[in-house]
């Protein structure tokens, strides 16, 4: 009998502390905001932007090949003296409740960035329903309310074509980086790594782009372009990078997958393109003396993928030549970026991180002036290995046969 009222009790009791609706959220109550802007007023407030989906849109668009009745997204905006504030804000223009569960992008425009971003990590950081592994983006000479308010002819909510704008090209072409919202908080923490972030700007008519003509040509009068790496000292924006030199950062960082480096042949520029297919970087911390250096170790793989100039891909000598080549143009990349950030005085390469790995006790004594003292000091050595393991089809190209 006893021991029948005692598993009464425990089922009593259970039932009363795992009873499941107390926090339930319906589906109808929600408003889902798939990206989130931040722009500063004339008056110096937060102004964001919320990118919110329209789910019958979306579907129709999906069920009907790409057509649709309306706009996939809807944006609204709200102001506040903080990020919470213009949040709440919001509930007075949205009929549902606002829903970061499903936000994978985080814009933030040039302006915000060069005053600093401490605070706005913070905020996302702290809610419960944002999650660390959305993306984060520098609205290059535009509002972010401006890039998320252009249409998007592919990928129909433009937050997703940014994410995979960045990704692809970072993979296939190497001059952008995608970042987290956890990386660029972990960046902020650390004295020894600064935060970099991709950047994306609008390429044509920003009032056209916004209207739902834009996605129903062949050729959009605006399209949403990433272009850049913006460098922060601490929190805050402090210059850009671009091309060449913005691929440098990620060759010291092991980002390279797959690019494509142009060889210099016989006083041509362009003489031959090197498609990188595999790439591994190493960075080693020394100490000689009580002064840091750094050694970056870049190993590449590739093929030819073009040639302008008659070149003998049958001789040894001449394929051996050629990775030279490539191995200058690739270190000129990495050299020119570390010049450029020593001038910055900011270690966006996380050589910090790797001194302090190595020699935790040193660094107790550099962290606080590393950025200002020790970094635009810090020796460089860059030594890279490129190998040609194939050239196509042809040996000598069709062109130069006649």
């Amino acid at each position: 009998m006893k021991q029948k009222m005692a598993i009464t009790l425990l089922l009593l009791l259970c039932a009363t502390v795992l009873s499941g609706c107390w926090s339930k959220k319906e589906l109808t109550d929600l408003a889902f905001v798939i990206a989130v802007g931040i722009d500063k007023t004339k008056d110096g407030k937060f102004a964001v932007t919320f990118q919110v989906v329209n789910p019958g849109n979306v579907a129709g668009a999906t069920q009907r090949g790409g057509g649709s009745g309306g706009v996939p997204v809807s944006i609204y905006k709200a102001t506040g003296d903080n990020l919470v504030e213009a949040s709440r804000q919001a509930s007075k223009k949205l009929s549902r409740l606002i829903y970061y569960a499903h936000t994978n992008l985080v814009v933030i425009s040039e302006e915000v960035a060069k005053e600093g971003v401490d605070g706005l990590f913070d905020a996302l950081e702290r809610n419960s329903q944002f999650r660390s592994t959305a993306m984060v983006v520098i609205a290059r000479h535009y509002s972010a309310e401006d890039v998320l308010k252009i249409l998007t002819p592919i990928d129909k909510i433009s937050a997703n074509q940014i994410i995979k704008t960045l990704q692809f090209s970072e993979k296939i072409w190497g001059q952008t980086i995608h970042v987290r919202v956890g990386e660029v908080i972990n960046d902020l923490s650390s004295l020894g790594k600064a935060p970099i972030i991709s950047g994306v700007e609008i390429v044509g008519s920003v009032p056209k782009g916004k209207r739902q003509t834009n996605v129903q040509a062949s050729e959009p009068d605006a399209r949403l372009n990433v272009n850049g790496l913006a460098i922060f000292k601490g929190d805050k924006l402090v210059g850009w990078v671009s091309g060449d030199t913005a691929r440098g950062v990620l060759w010291i960082l092991d980002k390279i997958e797959q690019t494509s480096v142009t060889i210099e042949w016989k006083q041509k520029k362009e003489a031959a393109a090197y498609k990188v297919v595999r790439a591994k970087t190493s960075v080693a911390a020394h100490m000689k003396k009580g002064k840091p250096s750094i050694s970056v170790h870049i190993r590449a793989e590739g093929d030819i993928g073009e040639e302008f100039i008659p070149i003998d891909f049958a001789n040894p000598k001449q394929i051996f030549a050629l990775e030279k080549k490539a191995e200058k143009s690739i270190k000129k990349e990495v050299v020119k970026v570390v010049e450029e950030a020593k001038k910055a005085k900011t270690d966006i390469f996380g050589f910090g991180d790797v001194v302090y790995r190595s020699y935790p006790q040193q660094w107790k004594t550099m962290k606080s002036d590393w950025n200002d003292r020790y970094f635009p000091q810090l020796e460089v050595n860059v030594t890279v290995e490129a190998f040609i393991r194939r050239t196509g089809l042809r040996t000598k190209s069709y062109i130069f046969e006649q």
